[in-house]
């Protein structure tokens, strides 16, 4: 019986620490195909699933309540035997210290995001070599979010997942498909990693780390120092802005984060908003209705 127990802890154990980064729920929407109910469409959502949520993207160690939260919404507006024609919505938080609150750190439309499937082919990645935009693109994100949460606990903590982000794009760019060289538009995804990793935009990494570890996280135990915290790091972007108005980085920023932001300082203890609300309307000027809310 001993044994048993033994056996059984290291069973569990070895489970927990080979836990996968993320925890990604992904829905395949065809109702604009006008046959939403073939059985391709629901392969193609499982083997997504599992393709995302069983591979191991990186060399860390997580723990089963370390896992990344995000979701992926793909909407296929057409398809021609084997191609399809879709857009994907990408979205990610992570967890507020002393809170059951996550916080949203990534809101993406990709909406160049044609691909080839056949049913039950397998998914399989490889850094070095483009096989399928499907996979790519998925990849691509999956890596751009973990370093996005990286971000947020340590300053530049993600950089060396935008590099591998990078790389697909590279290799990518080989191929027909849309968003991976910089002539297919200003709002894809070689223009944000671009950014990402670009020095003209490096206080980005310095304002997601201080907005959730010296804002979100102090709040438990000092909200009037976590609203500051967060009105800190919205300062810090404005450096940013006040360089390049209306970059697609900021914009993608708030995509995220507006709704939290207005929460934020529209209840709890007063903090000076003035410069705060100048810099939002300023960065975000789209979304002046939600600054407006802005009273604390």
């Amino acid at each position: 019986m001993r044994n048993f127990i033994l056996i059984l802890s290291v069973f569990i154990f070895s489970f927990s620490v080979q836990a996968q980064e993320l925890n990604c729920s992904i829905t395949v929407d065809a109702q604009q195909t006008g046959q939403p109910n073939l059985q391709v469409f629901r392969t193609l959502q499982q083997e997504l699933n599992d393709f995302v949520n069983n591979t191991k993207w990186t060399n860390k160690v997580y723990k089963n309540q370390e896992r990344i939260d995000c979701n992926m919404s793909i909407i296929v507006s057409g398809f021609d035997s084997n191609s399809f024609t879709a857009s994907i919505q990408i979205q990610a938080s992570r967890p507020v210290y002393g809170s059951s609150y996550s916080s949203p750190i990534y809101n993406y439309n990709d909406r160049q995001f044609n691909f080839d499937y056949t049913e039950f082919q397998p998914l399989n990645f490889n850094l070095n070599t483009f096989n399928s935009n499907l996979v790519s693109v998925i990849a691509y994100h999956v890596y751009t979010i973990i370093g996005l949460d990286a971000d947020t606990f340590e300053l530049n903590g993600g950089d060396e997942y935008f590099e591998i982000a990078k790389q697909i794009v590279n290799t990518a760019a080989s191929s027909n498909f849309a968003g991976w060289k910089p002539t297919d538009g200003t709002q894809t995804r070689y223009r944000y990693n671009e950014a990402v990793l670009s020095n003209v935009y490096q206080e980005f990494h310095t304002a997601m780390y201080e907005y959730h570890r010296k804002g979100l996280d102090e709040m438990a135990q000092s909200p009037k120092e976590g609203k500051k915290g967060v009105a800190n790091a919205i300062a810090t972007l404005a450096q940013i802005n006040n360089r390049r108005p209306n970059s697609y980085i900021i914009r993608t920023f708030f995509d995220a984060k507006s709704d939290e932001i207005q929460n934020i300082f529209s209840g709890g203890p007063n903090v000076d908003i003035v410069k705060l609300v100048e810099n939002l309307n300023k960065m975000a000027p789209t979304k002046r209705s939600q600054w407006a809310e802005i009273k604390f």
